[in-house]
């Protein structure tokens, strides 16, 4: 949630603030603001809305400035409006701040600081740090936010400049990612990699508790109690030319149809024959732990739990290991048990989710060993856990996640035939379970080719207002994920079911015009999936089949078909969604809908 970017050096700062935080705006678009420091007096512009209005505000304007911080804001604390949006400032407009959390005692502290005659213009919990570092201040203003920080109860990550301390911005973060730019006599502080990434790869992420210092000729961190820190410098492997649209209309298209090469990039030297183990390299010092697993437990949120879904069922099918997957942000509130030999692996895109955090926290308090799959390299999730898989598919900007859900499914597959060669070494891995998953890609190639089929579907039910998307088996998650695309980006109220499930209540909303969309690929529950395809048809239903190519028998049973290229069943989700995401990507288009940035979402959900 919300996008932060700080700027200090000899160039142009408020064109690079602007240009890095259109590239954070995935992250929330309910209003923006900006604050720098010219001639000595500290100007802000604030617009709601997206960052486009806060550009008309500045209106191209040439600024004498080399340093300042801008804000994209996802709303929690607080209405989308012109007061509310950051940065927020002291009572003397001397401090500002940008925040990305939650302050969770801001009542208290709020309360306190207006005793002490500190008045607030706002309704967010971010003013009170504002406040609270005018409070603090003297002189100096790394001292002033580390003493205004040890009050604070929550997240944050912040950035804070000062016409009192006018040649330094300092940072902090405790549970909300921040990381600080090193560039050619520059430096910059955001919330992702990718808004600085056209000035400099080398970073250094901040870690819970550490506060960063950046001026004109240095940087430096150190602990809130002020011990300095020593942080290692990683370069960043994604380049500016993967966070363009690269001729797409949206993110969005543009990331299904990379789909294909981003499962090679999975792939990529982690499979070396047919016959030859999985090659995990970031799971050989946990080795000794997953060889000894009596349980698995997945946390994860969203897309990333039906993930979790198909991985459940390939865990158990093959390797015959019992797995529970958990929504992360109930896991940590019902004192789960968490028995010896329990591995807890968690799954996050951005590997930032607040609620995926902290239930691996907690099932690292329990004893549990932790194993993350997460895209961003360097996040908090992957740093925390023992041990983990990176997915390696360059990054995700739209706010629908489509290549990662594919790619979360491929990884989980490679992490199953990883478990069963450490369950039973002296037996090998199948070559035709090698072979299938290399021949993934180029059929997902094929299902994309064939979009001008899904836009004639999109066409006919553009308008409706509910659709059920039902599936049995790996393609149950399926259809929840298939659902969950459709509300996200097109706003039509959808719904995922076991399609056994249909009759025990969703059987009553059928009407002639309500699509129903089944996931009937011919597996091991197919002639169950036609006879709830019977079911639906007689009520009248408007039906919609993802089936089997050669399944000539489904076409007299349903209205329309898209087939896909047949594969094992446990691999089917990968190619079964492909044709989903876009129809929601296609309706969304036909309804009008900003499919990059729907409404009410942010892409990293950083606050619980």
């Amino acid at each position: 949630m919300c996008g932060i970017v700080g700027y200090i050096g000899y160039n142009k700062a408020v064109t690079i603030l602007l240009d890095g935080i259109k590239r954070l705006e995935y992250r929330g678009y309910d209003s923006s603001g900006i604050a720098f420091v010219e001639n000595g007096s500290l100007r802000c512009e604030k617009a709601v809305g997206k960052i486009a209005e806060l550009e008309k505000k500045l209106d191209g304007g040439k600024f004498n400035t080399h340093i300042g911080i801008v804000h994209t804001r996802w709303a929690t604390h607080g209405a989308p409006t012109m007061n509310n949006a950051h940065p927020h400032m002291d009572c003397h407009k001397q401090i500002a701040v940008v925040h990305n959390g939650i302050i969770e005692n801001y009542d208290y502290l709020k309360s306190r600081l207006e005793r002490e005659g500190h008045i607030f213009q706002s309704e967010t919990d971010t003013e009170v740090l504002a406040h609270l570092i005018e409070k603090y201040f003297q002189n100096n203003l790394e001292k002033a936010v580390m003493e205004a920080l040890k009050e604070v109860e929550g997240t944050y990550g912040i950035a804070v400049i000062s016409t009192k301390d006018p040649h330094k911005i300092v940072a902090a973060r405790k549970g909300s990612p921040l990381v600080i730019g090193i560039g050619n006599k520059e430096y910059f502080v955001t919330s992702d990699v990718s808004a600085s990434l056209g000035h400099t790869r080398d970073v250094v992420y901040l870690d819970d508790n550490e506060v960063a210092i950046l001026t004109l000729d240095h940087y430096e961190t150190k602990t809130i109690q002020n011990i300095p820190t020593y942080k290692k410098v990683e370069e960043v492997l994604w380049n500016i030319d993967m966070i363009e649209k690269g001729g797409y209309e949206h993110f969005m298209l543009k990331e299904i149809h990379e789909q294909p090469q981003a499962l090679r990039n999975v792939m990529r030297g982690r499979i070396e024959t047919d016959h030859g183990p999985i090659k995990l390299g970031g799971l050989l010092s946990c080795e000794k732990d997953l060889r000894k697993a009596k349980r698995i437990i997945i946390v994860a949120c969203g897309t990333s739990w039906h993930a979790g879904l198909v991985g459940e069922y390939m865990l158990e099918e093959l390797a015959r290991m019992p797995v529970d997957v958990e929504y992360a942000s109930e896991f940590r509130y019902r004192n789960p048990v968490i028995e010896e030999d329990t591995v807890v692996i968690a799954i996050s895109q951005s590997g930032e989710t607040a609620d995926t955090l902290a239930a691996m926290r907690e099932a690292k308090h329990k004893g549990a060993k932790l194993l993350s799959i997460c895209n961003v390299v360097g996040s908090t999730i992957a740093r925390e856990a023992d041990c983990g898989i990176y997915l390696h598919i360059g990054p995700e900007i739209g706010v629908a996640s489509t290549k990662a859900f594919t790619a979360q499914i491929t990884v989980l597959y490679l992490f199953t035939l990883y478990m069963m060669h450490l369950k039973h070494p002296h037996a090998p891995v199948s070559s035709d379970a090698i072979k299938v998953i290399q021949s993934i890609p180029d059929k997902i190639q094929n299902i994309l080719d064939r979009e001008e089929e899904i836009v004639e579907l999109a066409r006919m039910y553009k308008d409706s207002e509910n659709a059920l998307y039902l599936g049995r088996g790996y393609n149950y998650p399926v259809a929840l994920e298939g659902a969950l695309k459709l509300k996200e980006i097109s706003y039509i109220h959808a719904e995922g079911y076991p399609a056994a499930e249909m009759k025990h209540g969703p059987i009553a909303l059928i009407n002639k015009d309500m699509p129903v969309i089944f996931i009937a690929t011919k597996d091991s529950v197919y002639g169950k999936i036609l006879s709830n395809i019977a079911e639906v048809k007689s009520r009248g239903g408007r039906l919609i089949a993802i089936a089997t190519e050669g399944d000539d028998s489904i076409r007299g049973k349903v209205d329309h078909v898209f087939y896909i290229p047949k594969t094992s069943d446990w691999l089917t989700p990968i190619l079964s969604v492909i044709p989903l995401q876009l129809l929601a990507y296609h309706m969304a288009v036909m309804r009008n809908c900003d499919v990059d940035k729907p409404r009410n979402l942010a892409k990293s959900v950083t606050v619980e």
